[in-house]
């Protein structure tokens, strides 16, 4: 049972400092993974496993994201979203759960062509809508992503291409480079290829529909489950040929009501939010301080809404990170 009077007592405290909330990364061992997060960003990976994934902030039933340290440690967010939702998050959405998942990926294989539904067909299907933003951190040459349609096509033609063994051939590649940056939106057929390292900004779902998996089979020798009937319910046949994002100025995206996306390069002392907004930050590149304490690439932390002292800090030349918030309250 969650401690109120305690969470009070820590909430206001926090009010008063400059604490940023850190989590503890889940990590997730996927089929396509890599080791490269412990590489570029320290992680402290589970050695000889395929780490595909490194879930930083996330309030879901299978998997939930608890604080490090401070006064607020082995909270869950879960615990703040539902108890002390304005206090930390500000006027946000009245939803259930906190309405983002924010995940590193390491794509040492190319992952599966899939698509996420629609929120018009998510719920009939028994699944949830999600529409996703990639920001590439790292990319070996060469190394592309895989979004959209090469041209537009029927649902009887994209099902030929199916059972034909040639789907591959229906989606749209592009050469993806460090800094990169693309939007998925639900309904787009797409996955990403082999050699990014990539920050994956999305709404709270973990449905996908698998359509292709490149004929690849498990450690018992058997392919991964697809997900045909539902896919072929979802996937946009218009989509086609789509380009990464042009950013305008420091925006890189902004979804509805979803999350807003924003890269600064830090050259001097800024206040992440204004009061009464809350925001999390990924470093970049270089190092930057906030509350006494330093983050490096890969670090995330949480800055409050109510927390009065909102300047970071770079602390070297060369300085960038993700600012990401939900634009309706914004």
């Amino acid at each position: 049972m969650v401690d109120v009077w305690r969470l009070l007592f820590d909430v206001g405290v926090m009010a008063d400092s400059d604490s940023p909330v850190v989590f503890e990364p889940i990590f997730q061992e996927m089929i396509w993974g890599g080791q490269k997060l412990a590489a570029l960003f320290g992680k402290r990976l589970p050695a000889n496993k395929r780490i595909g994934e490194s879930w930083e902030i996330v309030d879901r039933p299978e998997a939930q994201s608890i604080v490090r340290e401070g006064p607020l440690s082995g909270r869950s967010l879960h615990d703040l979203w539902v108890n002390f939702r304005e206090e930390l998050f500000g006027k946000v959405p009245d939803t259930p759960r906190f309405p983002l998942l924010i995940k590193l990926l390491d794509a040492q294989e190319k992952l599966s062509l899939q698509v996420h539904p629609p929120q018009e067909i998510a719920e009939s299907l028994g699944g949830e809508a999600k529409s996703e933003f990639w920001y590439v951190v790292a990319a070996e040459p060469n190394a592309k992503v895989f979004v959209g349609l090469r041209k537009s096509m029927t649902r009887d033609q994209f099902e030929e291409a199916i059972h034909s063994g040639t789907v591959a051939d229906c989606v749209h590649a592009i050469r993806m480079k460090s800094g990169a940056a693309m939007f998925v939106p639900s309904g787009r057929f797409h996955a990403i290829g082999a050699g990014n390292v990539l920050v994956e900004v999305q709404q709270n779902s973990d449905t996908t529909y698998r359509v292709f998996d490149w004929d690849r089979v498990d450690e018992q020798g058997k392919p991964r489950k697809l997900h045909l009937d539902q896919a072929l319910q979802c996937i946009d046949f218009n989509d086609v040929g789509p380009k990464p994002i042009t950013p305008r100025g420091e925006l890189l995206a902004r979804h509805q009501r979803f999350f807003e996306v924003q890269k600064w390069n830090l050259v001097s002392p800024r206040d992440i939010a204004p009061l009464g907004q809350f925001a999390i930050v990924l470093c970049l590149t270089g190092e930057l301080q906030y509350g006494g304490i330093e983050f490096t690439p890969g670090d995330f932390f949480l800055v409050p809404a109510s927390v009065k002292h909102r300047s970071i800090y770079p602390r070297e030349k060369g300085t960038s990170l993700l600012r990401v918030t939900i634009p309706a309250f914004a």
